[in-house]
């Protein structure tokens, strides 16, 4: 498939944008998390990969926007936005509840005969692994000392109530579209998954995260590090290093 990108998805983050790369890497944030996240990111890989950062609704400059508390209608709504950035080979990152959100990604993407050169799944337990979660459920004191305890949240920010108001209701769908997520048995990917994990992860456990390799027939690889559920941002140059280690050989 062949396309042109129009640079005015309201989905799509360009920070360093690298027309000349081989690869366009696409980054979805985790439950809470905007594209401002991958900023690093995309300022380490440039100018050899494309990054690309998806900005979720309802946050940061679409936080007025309604919210989507469903993983399978977030990736319906997101892979028309992608298809016109499928023009050169183009790959998929994504943490937490971004991981799941990206293997739906890609099971669509095939379908739409695009198979993404690699599926990089960070600190997310594989789609078949259920655990009964109910975070979404919690009042909103019981929502933040679930995000403290995390670490994925300048703990400063949790103290200021202006915005805490305009965050909580952003960081409560995306629990909810992550632990309602149900996997749907069905065909493998093509894709090649890269997984990635802290080895205390009260998230995903390493033995989860090696579930991944059963949903592809394109190869996988596991990776663990020290660290928890939010190990990559202590670990991040090694995961760059990594991903960029397969994203320049497949270029």
């Amino acid at each position: 498939m062949t396309a042109n990108p129009t640079g005015t998805s309201l989905w799509i983050r360009q920070f360093h944008p690298a027309p000349a790369a081989a690869t366009r890497l696409v980054c979805l944030p985790h439950a809470g998390g905007s594209a401002s996240y991958y900023f690093p990111v995309s300022k380490a890989l440039s100018p050899a990969v494309d990054v690309l950062a998806v900005q979720y609704p309802g946050r940061q400059d679409r936080r007025n926007e309604k919210c989507i508390d469903n993983i399978a209608e977030l990736a319906d709504a997101l892979v028309p936005e992608l298809l016109p950035y499928t023009d050169k080979p183009v790959a998929l990152f994504g943490h937490s509840m971004g991981a799941t959100l990206s293997f739906e990604v890609a099971l669509r993407l095939e379908q739409k005969g695009v198979t993404p050169v690699a599926l990089f799944a960070s600190g997310r337990r594989a789609p078949s692994c259920h655990r009964d979660e109910s975070v979404h459920l919690r009042d909103d004191d019981g929502l933040i000392a679930e995000m403290k305890s995390l670490s994925g949240t300048d703990t400063s920010l949790l103290g200021d109530d202006e915005i805490l108001r305009m965050v909580l209701p952003a960081i409560r769908s995306d629990y909810k579209a992550a632990e309602t997520y149900r996997y749907t048995p069905g065909p493998r990917l093509a894709t090649p998954i890269h997984a990635h994990v802290g080895d205390d992860d009260p998230k995903a456990s390493v033995e989860e995260a090696r579930a991944w390799g059963e949903h592809t027939t394109g190869g996988f690889d596991l990776q663990v590090y020290p660290g928890g559920h939010f190990y990559l941002n202590d670990q991040a140059p090694q995961v760059i290093a990594s991903i960029r280690d397969v994203l320049t050989k497949k270029s």
